[in-house]
Formats: C-alpha cells, sequence, structure tokens
C-alpha cells in the first residue's frame, strides 16, 4: 500500500487489505483514505488525532477509522530515538466501494446499518480486543471466500458491541482538498512536538506560512478550535496519560511539563476540559480500573 500525506490511494484488486506494520514509529502525517480503517495497536504509545478530536492510545487496543476521516496515530516521544519498535495490525475495507454490494444484502443489512452508525470511527471496549484481534489474526492469514466470511464474522461481532465510545462527531473535514490537509497536517505535528514549549500564534502561524490572522480564520473554519484551545487539549491529552501512567511526583510536576505555566492554570484548564479536577480523574480511573479486573 503506497502511502501518501494526506491520500492513502489501494492499488490492486483486492477489496480487503490486511496489513501488518513493524516499525520504529507509525505513520507521522495526517492523512485520509476511501477505506475504512480497523487497527490493532499490538505494541505502541501515543496519540491519535481523529479530524479534530484526541485520544490517547495504548498497546492492545482497537480502533475504528471511518471512511476520508483525517487521522494521525502519533507515537509518543520516546519512540523516536530508535530504542523502541511498535507493531500494529490494519484492515482496509471501502464499504462504499465493491463491498457494497455485500452490504446492500438483506441478510448484511444489520452491518450495514452499524457501519453508517459509527461512520465517524470508535474505539472497541477492552472486553471486545481478543476475540476481534483474533478474528484479524485469521483473516491475515487466509485469503479469496475464507478471508471474506471471517471478515463478515469480525463486523458481525462487532455489531453486538455497546456503548461504543466515538472518535469524532460528523464533520465537514472530509471536504478538505490536498493541499489544506497538507497544511492542516503541518500544524499538527508541529503543535504535537512542541506542546511543552511555550507555543504562541505566530510560532504556528509561521509553521503554516500565514499571518496569525490568516492562521486563526484556516484553523477555526477547519478543526472548529481556536489555536488555545486545540493546545490545551492536546496538554491535558498528554497530562492524563502520565496520570494514569502513575510513578509522577505530584500533579503540578506534570503540569510544568505537559507545557503549562502555573498549577492554578492547569486545574482550571483540566476541569473545563474534563469536567473534572486532575485528582478526580486519576480517583475515577482507578475506580474503573479495579472494576475491570474485578
Amino acid at each position: 500500500m503506497k502511502v501518501l500525506q494526506f491520500t492513502i490511494p489501494v492499488p490492486g484488486e483486492k477489496n480487503i487489505i490486511v496489513q501488518r506494520d513493524k516499525m520504529a514509529y507509525m505513520y507521522q502525517h495526517l492523512h485520509r483514505h476511501d477505506e475504512m480503517q480497523l487497527t490493532w495497536i499490538i505494541k505502541g504509545e501515543g496519540t491519535l488525532v481523529v479530524e479534530n478530536n484526541m485520544h490517547p492510545f495504548r498497546s492492545n487496543e482497537i480502533y475504528c477509522i471511518g471512511a476520508n476521516q483525517p487521522h494521525v496515530f502519533k507515537n509518543d516521544p520516546i519512540y523516536y530515538d530508535g530504542q523502541l519498535e511498535v507493531e500494529a495490525l490494519t484492515i482496509f475495507f471501502n464499504p462504499a466501494g465493491k463491498l457494497q454490494h455485500l452490504f446492500d444484502l438483506t441478510e448484511t443489512k444489520q452491518i450495514r446499518q452499524f457501519l453508517h452508525k459509527h461512520r465517524s470511527g470508535f474505539i472497541l471496549p477492552e472486553e471486545m480486543t481478543e476475540p476481534i484481534s483474533n478474528l484479524m489474526i485469521r483473516m491475515e492469514q487466509q485469503s479469496n471466500v475464507d478471508q471474506i466470511i471471517s471478515f463478515l464474522e469480525l463486523l458481525h461481532t462487532c455489531c453486538g458491541a455497546f456503548q461504543l465510545k466515538e472518535l469524532s462527531s460528523v464533520s465537514e473535514m472530509a471536504q478538505f482538498s490536498e493541499n489544506e490537509g497538507l497544511r492542516l497536517g503541518t500544524i499538527y505535528n508541529f503543535i504535537l512536538n512542541n506542546y511543552a514549549e511555550q507555543l504562541t500564534l505566530d510560532d504556528v502561524a509561521k509553521q503554516a506560512h500565514m499571518t496569525p490572522q490568516a492562521f486563526c480564520r484556516f484553523f477555526k473554519k477547519r478543526t472548529r478550535h481556536t489555536f488555545i484551545s486545540f493546545l490545551n487539549e492536546v496538554r491535558i491529552n498528554e497530562a492524563c496519560k502520565k496520570l494514569t501512567e502513575g510513578g509522577f511526583d505530584s500533579i503540578s510536576t506534570i503540569a510544568y511539563t505537559c507545557g503549562f505555566n502555573s498549577i492554578t492554570n492547569f486545574n482550571r484548564v483540566f476541569k473545563s476540559v474534563l469536567g473534572k479536577s486532575p485528582s478526580e480523574y486519576v480517583e475515577s480511573y482507578t475506580l474503573n480500573t479495579y472494576d475491570v479486573a474485578s
């Protein structure tokens, strides 16, 4: 599968692509493609950006990206020094392509409705990781009719999931031109790589080769975020990963390492983004982890 920075074309006659990747870090540019994408993160941690939304990802999680959704799996900085490796198994399929005839059948109506309902992507709940990943491995080893049968079984199993966490709301981001996507990808990359610094509007506007005023209009129209609100969400997302990993000296240490210049500002922004304080977030995460383990 040849990768371009913003659009991934699928060559050949295959309608279902099963791809296993082992590399130092995942493809780091914002991109999109006509295919839906089901990705099992076998090894790796970082931040998944889908349209204008961010989600921390960890090993042994499965994500579904909708067709034509701009997205990027951005690994944590530690992966860029060559000491670690990521691994992922991905299934690409286009429900609006030749497979559409398969989904038009009365017998696959439930699958068709499920894919339409969750066309903005989702993360599978933890209890479904094992059965779905087993089916993905089986598909990797199969071809032709056998692979299609396993593919339908996989989607049918997904249909049984309850309370799926959506990755994004439906937006107009899929209508971006290639140039707009490349520019937005450059902005995302710069912010994700430098969120811990004292970034200014001028800094980011220069990366986009725009005046601050033009940048603000461009960014708000296409992401529904201001620069500050997006930067704050990146920083809070990183703070959440550090809080749930444990082993931190103090909440204030996390605040400063994520780019906040005061604990007061950190607490205020954290609560405005997540609706709870950092200590409440840690407490609820601990309780949920305990309930799952029980």
